[in-house]
């Protein structure tokens, strides 16, 4: 598996939220260095939903960019859902919480799956995509950054570890999420 795309995001006015949002990613060349707290160069500035230790770095992939390329009848470029890498293989639903990768000189450990919001809809320019996401099942995930280092476009992605057959994947958190929201 392969990195696609680097992607940080500088910040941008938007009608949702607080009127700034760091959701807009561009692919950027050469290294970046992934420090604990994300991306040199990101910006995030809806920190209450977003960011910190737990939550570093998102990460999405090359099959649910094609899913939803079919399902928008266009093709999507690299940082369009707001992630911050893109990695060539796997599904995000299935990856399970706790697995690491290594990518370039950085180990990363998914933490938990993106949990769409109104300014991911004005980004994708569709008042009902925050729906349309959540029936999808295709989340993406958050990670932790274990090892800081360097990424960039083209780096080897690598399984480090896996966990077990008991943890839950990053569908089930997606999932379990929406369920505790049903009850409040």
């Amino acid at each position: 598996m392969n990195l696609l795309s680097v992607c940080v995001g500088v910040p941008r006015a938007v009608r949702s939220k607080s009127g700034w949002t760091g959701i807009h990613k561009q692919p950027v060349d050469g290294a970046v260095l992934i420090g604990r707290m994300g991306l040199s160069g990101d910006h995030i500035l809806d920190t209450e939903n977003h960011g910190g230790p737990d939550q570093a770095v998102y990460i999405y992939t090359g099959p649910d960019y094609a899913f939803w390329s079919a399902e928008l009848g266009r093709k999507l470029e690299p940082g369009t859902f707001g992630e911050n890498l893109l990695f060539s293989a796997l599904e995000s639903a299935s990856v399970r919480l706790g697995q690491r990768f290594q990518v370039g000189g950085a180990l990363l450990e998914v933490t938990f799956a993106r949990i769409p919001c109104v300014t991911l809809a004005e980004r994708m320019g569709d008042p009902g995509f925050v729906r349309r996401f959540r029936e999808a099942g295709r989340p993406g995930m958050y990670a932790r950054v274990i090892q800081e280092g360097e990424v960039r476009e083209g780096d080897t992605v690598t399984l480090e570890n896996s966990p077990s057959n008991d943890a839950p994947t990053v569908l089930d958190n997606f999932q379990a999420f929406f369920a505790s929201q049903k009850t409040h």
